[in-house]
């Protein structure tokens, strides 16, 4: 197989970086990426998948090399949702498969409930739907403190000087700490994911996310109930997302189907690739 392509897209009056492989002939999918990660998350996904589509996985906005706008309202959903929607137009296509991991695949559910006419399937990984997250934020007190990092991501400053302390040692952390297969993330791996938090602005945009998502647009969204063909693969080890937070989902994507995946963790994609990369050609063969 190649290599994915880096190149440039500019949408949404942005500038993203995105690595891509496979023919643009065939029908495309995006990847879109989580927190505190970037394109590089989906380097076992990408050269399979463009088999038989044209991949394209960007770095999100405030990512990698992806344009950084400032602000915290810069990052509040509906910016995030017309990245989705200008990446598509201006790769020249009319619809996409959308896949999404944690940050990405919270886009994901917000890009496909506003214009699901734009999305042939979607899947999500170890990503709630945001509906079923206020829920849990209100009534699981269990949630409540596995979420305990999103309330402190909220404070100004402090969050960037502890992340990026010791080489951004708690970046690393945070893929090493969480692993279901610690060798996933060997040494040059954990220096990657540190490298892209490195990037001037880098640290804030990604903060941004957060200090975004409490907004009261957000909170008092009303969540549609979309008929697009979904697929949800859940790393059971997750330490940061019960799989609990699944229950309910099909009230709002009715054309669903859960899989769960024992022995990975939040970072399912690169702990069970094989696996992953599986089901997702079992899903879009469908």
């Amino acid at each position: 197989m190649t290599q994915p392509t880096s190149r440039f897209v500019e949408a949404n009056g942005l500038k993203f970086h995105c690595l891509t492989a496979g023919d643009p002939k065939n029908p495309l999918i995006l990847l879109l990426h989580g927190f505190p990660e970037f394109s590089f998350s989906w380097r076992y996904q990408i050269e399979e998948l463009a088999q038989t589509h044209f991949v394209v996985a960007p770095d999100l906005r405030g990512y990698g090399k992806t344009d950084k706008p400032q602000g915290r309202a810069s990052y509040q959903m509906p910016h995030l949702e017309d990245d989705i929607y200008g990446l598509i137009q201006a790769l020249g296509y009319k619809s996409c498969v959308l896949i999404g991991h944690d940050w990405g695949g919270g886009v994901a559910w917000a890009a496909v409930d506003r214009r699901p006419e734009l999305f042939e399937k979607l899947v999500i990984m170890n990503c709630p739907h945001p509906a079923r997250f206020k829920h849990a934020l209100l009534f699981n007190v269990r949630q409540v403190f596995r979420s305990g990092y999103m309330f402190f991501f909220q404070l100004p400053v402090l969050p960037e000087l502890w992340l990026q302390r010791d080489h951004y040692a708690n970046i690393k952390r945070a893929f090493r700490g969480m692993t279901a297969r610690p060798e996933a993330f060997p040494k040059e791996v954990l220096e990657a994911y540190a490298q892209n938090a490195a990037q001037p602005g880098a640290l804030t945009a990604m903060l941004n996310y957060y200090r975004a998502m409490f907004s009261i647009a957000n909170l008092l969204r009303k969540w549609k109930q979309i008929p697009v063909p979904t697929l949800i693969l859940w790393g059971e080890q997750d330490q940061a997302l019960g799989v609990e937070l699944l229950a309910g989902t099909e009230r709002y994507f009715p054309n669903l189907v859960i899989r769960k995946i024992p022995n990975a963790s939040h970072w399912v994609q690169q702990d069970a690739p094989e696996e992953v990369n599986a089901r997702l050609k079992g899903f879009l063969a469908s």
